[in-house]
């Protein structure tokens, strides 16, 4: 599959090609459902980053904290 700015091109593109005055209707229809599939799986793709910073960004600051140690037996 392309990558999310081919992609993101691609919509781009698809919206210029509607907007044209000289489009036949089954045409500008066919680019407008391509549109919408292409903008759903980009939405998907944010929601994805999203979801990806949001767990960078709530990770706990202090990597290095000491772990605690299991003790097995009473010390003597």
């Amino acid at each position: 599959m392309k990558n999310f700015e081919e992609r993101l091109e691609r919509l781009e593109s698809l919206g210029e090609q509607i907007r044209k005055s000289d489009i036949p209707l089954d045409e500008a229809l066919k680019a407008f459902e391509e549109g919408v599939k292409i903008a759903r799986t980009l939405e998907k793709d944010l929601e994805k980053v999203e979801a990806r910073i949001e767990i960078l960004m709530n990770a706990p600051d202090d990597t290095t904290s000491v772990k605690p140690e299991l003790l097995l037996f009473d010390a003597l």
